[in-house]
């Protein structure tokens, strides 16, 4: 029943945050433009890292309301792999679909009520490279964000606030940096939503760059930080 209730959470959280992450750019011009600086990319990427931090913030108590709601695969796998948190394999094989199932119900909502002017704005991940060229880039993208993302949540500061301002710095960094190969997009789910509304998502390459190697990376990053923060060794039984 708790796994059902997990994959329930996450339809929930991941179909909000779909709806609210697709406007990031909307928010991100509008801002810019009102503050007359719309011309200076970093004061567009400064602007985007403030508004993914509030929202992560404040979309952690929401996530912890629906009883640890997730709205990332490849975060689950990746705190499975490294021995946290209350997953199992029966509880994950629930929660993917769902997740998925929330992004493309996400992704048809903001669709349907954004202004006929700034649906030109809205857009998920799309391969700018060569198939196998993509899966690399998803896949060491992933890697990375998803170490930071276990050092930042379980041997980072305390504060929530700092760690939503750690999250928004390190996947404001990762995006930048993978914009030229596959989006990116780092989250399986994500990248489904939108390539559910393309047509794209029953396809081999789909599942290749934006399924298979995100997941490969995160469970390769839980092995690194179990490498580097191995856990504390069971204290021995004393003997009579």
């Amino acid at each position: 029943m708790g796994a059902v209730k997990s994959a329930i959470g996450d339809v929930v959280l991941t179909f909000s945050w779909m709806f609210v992450s697709s406007m990031f750019g909307l928010f991100t011009s509008q801002i810019a433009l009102a503050l007359g600086v719309e011309k200076i990319f970093w004061a567009s990427i400064f602007i985007t890292t403030l508004l993914i931090c509030f929202f992560v913030f404040v979309f952690a108590f929401i996530a912890e309301f629906l009883g640890g709601a997730s709205f990332n695969p490849t975060g689950n796998v990746s705190f499975y792999a490294a021995g946290v948190g209350g997953d199992s394999l029966f509880s994950l094989a629930l929660r993917f679909p769902a997740q998925a199932a929330g992004a493309v119900a996400g992704v048809l909502a903001v669709m349907e009520v954004m202004p006929y002017q700034y649906k030109h704005m809205l857009g998920g991940p799309s391969l700018k490279v060569d198939v196998h060229t993509g899966a690399i880039a998803e896949g060491v993208l992933t890697f990375l964000i998803s170490f930071a993302v276990l050092v930042i949540i379980i041997k980072g500061p305390r504060n929530m606030l700092a760690q939503a301002w750690l999250l928004a710095v390190t996947t404001v960094s990762m995006v930048v940096a993978g914009s030229g190969y596959t989006g990116p997009s780092m989250n399986p789910a994500n990248a489904f939503g939108w390539a559910y509304v393309n047509k794209w998502h029953n396809t081999w390459e789909h599942f290749y760059v934006y399924w298979i190697s995100p997941f490969v990376g995160a469970i390769l990053a839980a092995w690194m930080f179990r490498l580097v923060f191995p856990p504390p060794a069971a204290p021995k039984k004393k003997t009579a």
